[in-house]
């Protein structure tokens, strides 16, 4: 197997050095800088497996980074902040980032937030091998390309969010609550709270109403409970 690629984004280099130094332990290429644009010209020439990120950076933040990041790659991205306040946590995974880590922190659990990370991008990726396409009357989803496609318009979402979108086609007219959303896209061991769901619950449906207007809700809003998907079967 390759050796996986880790870009740390921090504006304090011993913070950069300290999560080099824990993920070169677990034998992963690193490369480490201290602002936006750095970032962005690293990830095009290291494409990385997996992007820890700070908010906080001199000239582009963080969430600036996330975003251009987002254009070209559904690659995992952890985002580092001083600030712990909620509003923060919702606006990090709110802009495409899938985990987020609140300082000061130990390295230790820096690493292991990498290793849920990979571990599910690469879990996801090998199950999705050998599951067909899913297919509605004008949306299909592919789960082994990460394609999904809305009146023949193919439709760009994050990993998140196509894994959130997967996870309630294949449950289409059953009502799931935030929490087994939760549980079955993030994991139950991971770190989070049931905002996640609903903001990016609030990005798949902007992308899917550009498309089709308000005509179409294929994720209904169950109040008090959680949400139902419905799709039209063939």
């Amino acid at each position: 197997m390759s050796q996986v690629k880790v870009l740390v984004v921090d504006d304090e280099i011993e913070i950069r050095e300290l999560l080099k130094d824990y993920l070169e332990e677990e034998n992963y290429r690193v490369k480490t800088c201290g602002d936006g644009e750095e970032a962005l010209k690293l990830f095009k020439i290291f494409k990385p497996d997996i992007a820890i990120l700070d908010i906080m950076l001199p000239g582009m933040d963080g969430i600036g980074v996330c975003l251009e990041i987002r254009k070209k790659s559904t690659l995992p991205i952890i985002m580092l902040s001083a600030k712990g306040r909620e509003v923060d946590k919702i606006l990090g995974l709110g802009f495409g980032a899938d985990d987020y880590v609140v300082k000061p922190f130990s390295p230790k659990e820096v690493v292991a937030r990498v290793k849920s990370q990979l571990r599910r991008s690469y879990q996801f990726s090998i199950s999705s091998e050998f599951k067909n396409e899913i297919e509605f009357r004008d949306l299909s989803i592919d789960p082994s390309a990460y394609i999904v496609s809305l009146k023949g318009q193919q439709i760009d979402f994050t990993t998140k969010e196509f894994e959130l979108l997967l996870f309630l086609a294949r449950h289409n007219q059953k009502v799931l609550t935030r929490q087994q959303i939760y549980d079955g896209v993030w994991g139950f061991n991971e770190y989070g709270d049931l905002n996640t769901v609903t903001i990016h619950v609030k990005k798949i449906r902007e992308k899917l109403t550009k498309v089709v207007g308000e005509e179409k809700d294929y994720i209904q809003t169950i109040w008090g409970v959680g949400y139902k998907f419905e799709g039209e079967e063939l």
